[in-house]
């Protein structure tokens, strides 16, 4: 039997994937710029057995959900097809922070899946493998691979589809305040999203400006020009949320004019944000697919925009993870993994 454990950070785009040219290979439609967070986090691990009848999956001591265990699964067999091994897995996995809440616990999951499992199969594999496989599990886990900030190539195909780092976690002091408004799972997944997203309206407008939009990010953030990373980011996760709510569909046999992940506090968060920058505070807003609203700050700015969020009505209800920018996957000892 071996066995190898992996921790692996969930990460927050800046620019945003959403949208896929081959969803089976989780090929996005356009490239992204993301943070990893150095306070979310998953740990994975993975025993080859040949004792085992069959795979099995276990999520924070209990037997993970059957759609979640088959995805990790369909992983394990990529990665077995790699290492020419059809030995069965036991695979243990836990997060330190909720999933299916706008928090990319699946980019953090399946990185940390990809580094355990290869490494437990003896694969030896670069980091820009470890993103091309990831990527494969779930699309934005190849980001997840990385320290600091990162970049997602949205690439042609298969081997050219892979994140690099564009800046260590030293580069800014750039904080990430996630406020989760709620811990209610999301209706709508991703993966269905994605496969919408094109419904909209609004979609060929923004597919046209996205090389304008990465560029503006990534010269923003490379040059700690917060403010104008601020308009930038914001005004990405508004359009993308646009897109959304804009994905006519039928589900369950009734017509639905968009996905709509945002909760009601979620939209009284972002209000107040706006009235904080009219007062001075140097604060912007990001989301994901779910109504987690994400808080984008400096260091030293940081406790005023906690203090403020913690002062509206109803915040008690609310749970507040404070990151920065985090390190990138990487195998656990023995000591570490327990």
């Amino acid at each position: 039997m071996s066995r190898a454990s992996a921790r692996a950070c969930a990460n927050l785009a800046f620019v945003k994937y959403w949208g896929k040219r081959d969803a089976a290979l989780n090929l996005p439609t356009n490239s992204s710029i993301s943070m990893t967070l150095d306070a979310a986090h998953t740990t994975t691990c993975v025993e080859i057995d040949p004792g085992l009848e069959k795979d099995e999956v276990w999520m924070s001591g209990e037997p993970a959900p059957g759609a979640f265990a088959s995805r990790v699964i369909a992983h394990l067999e990529r990665i077995r097809s790699l290492a020419g091994s059809a030995t069965p897995a036991r695979v243990h996995t836990s997060n330190n922070f909720p999933a299916g809440t706008g928090f990319a616990s699946s980019a953090s999951g399946f990185a940390a899946l990809t580094c355990a499992a290869s490494a437990a199969l003896g694969l030896r594999l670069s980091r820009r493998d470890l993103s091309v496989l990831a990527r494969k599990g779930s699309g934005s886990s190849c980001r997840s691979i990385h320290a600091g900030f990162v970049e997602w190539h949205a690439g042609q195909d298969d081997h050219s589809s892979f994140a690099t780092q564009l800046a260590d976690a030293r580069h800014w002091n750039l904080v990430d305040l996630a406020v989760l408004v709620t811990e209610r799972e999301k209706s709508v997944r991703s993966s269905d999203g994605h496969r919408l997203a094109a419904n909209s309206p609004f979609w060929p407008s923004r597919t046209r400006s996205m090389a304008s939009r990465l560029a503006e990010v990534r010269q923003a953030l490379l040059k700690r020009d917060f403010h104008r990373f601020g308009r930038e980011v914001e005004t990405e996760a508004l359009e993308m949320h646009a897109i959304m709510q804009t994905s006519a569909h039928e589900q369950r046999g009734a017509w639905q004019s968009g996905i709509f992940y945002m909760a009601a506090d979620t939209l009284r968060l972002i209000n107040a944000v706006q009235r904080w920058r009219q007062a001075g505070m140097e604060v912007y807003f990001t989301l994901d697919a779910g109504p987690t609203v994400h808080l984008l700050c400096l260091e030293d700015q940081s406790g005023d925009v906690l203090d403020a969020v913690q002062s509206l009505e109803g915040s008690q209800d609310w749970r507040t993870i404070a990151c920065r920018p985090g390190p990138g996957a990487k195998l656990l000892s023995e000591i570490d993994a327990t």
